[in-house]
């Protein structure tokens, strides 16, 4: 058994089913970010019978207000099932942070290396990224108003 602070770690301990559930959702997270980054000219040559693939890309325009509830709704629960605001704001925005990566990645072959410097788009991801945070936050400042086991 290691002892960290007042963290217990023991080997061999089997995940927890909230352990489960919060990688299954950061996971979901994660693909609906990196969806939702992919450039609307990208969906209208992959889904060329498709009308509404500039405006909601691979989904229908029926749940095309779900998947925007969800990219809202999934880092506050994620930070709702994490029990350190540490972990909560990690979590929250490790699917932001993993598709904005994969983005500037992508836009670098196109606009050039110096593309994520550029002082426009440092704004606009942090503000993505902080947006992440702020909605983890907020999970995780509901913990007590929400009894979880």
């Amino acid at each position: 058994m290691l002892h960290s602070g007042t963290t217990q770690v023991v080997q061999g301990k089997k995940w927890s089913r909230l352990t489960i559930l919060l990688i299954s959702i950061v996971i979901l997270e994660t693909i609906l970010v990196s969806l939702a980054l992919v450039p609307a000219q990208l969906w209208t040559r992959i889904l060329p019978d498709s009308s509404n693939a500039a405006l909601d890309g691979p989904f229908p325009a029926v749940i095309a207000p779900v998947i925007t509830g969800l990219l809202y709704l999934t880092p506050t629960i994620i930070g709702l099932l994490c029990r350190s605001w540490q972990r909560a704001l990690l979590c929250a925005t490790l699917p932001a942070w993993f598709g904005l990566g994969l983005f500037v990645i992508a836009a670098t072959f196109k606009v050039g290396a110096f593309y994520l410097v550029a002082s426009d788009h440092v704004t606009a991801n942090v503000s993505v990224l902080e947006l992440f945070a702020a909605l983890g936050a907020i999970g995780w400042l509901m913990r007590p108003l929400v009894k979880l086991r």
